[in-house]
């Protein structure tokens, strides 16, 4: 899939985006490069290969370093509450904005 400059001028304005030309002929040459790579992707065999539930399962040292999820911080609560105008039950309490 290839863009041309009329592409881009479009794209531009379903964004509401003004777009000077030096600028549209960067951006059609990056989207165009994305898009090359995704062609490049798609020309991969990948008969047989099992998708992933992780990227991470395959790579043993990366799978290691992820963190156990424990709660790192105590809970000062009260603390950080104590300068807030209104508290509830232990919540904030802000003004209504929407009627």
């Amino acid at each position: 899939m290839s863009l041309t400059l009329s592409d881009i001028d479009r794209i531009a304005n379903l964004a509401r985006l003004e777009m000077p030309p030096a600028q549209a002929e960067r951006m059609l040459t990056q989207l165009n490069g994305f898009f090359d790579i995704v062609e490049q992707m798609k020309a991969v065999d990948t008969t047989g290969v099992e998708p992933l539930a992780h990227p991470t399962a395959v790579i043993d040292h990366v799978s290691l370093r992820l963190r156990p999820d424990v709660a790192s911080e105590p809970n000062n609560r009260e603390a950080n509450q104590r300068s807030a105008p209104a508290v509830e039950r232990g919540l904030f309490l802000v003004p209504k904005v929407i009627e």
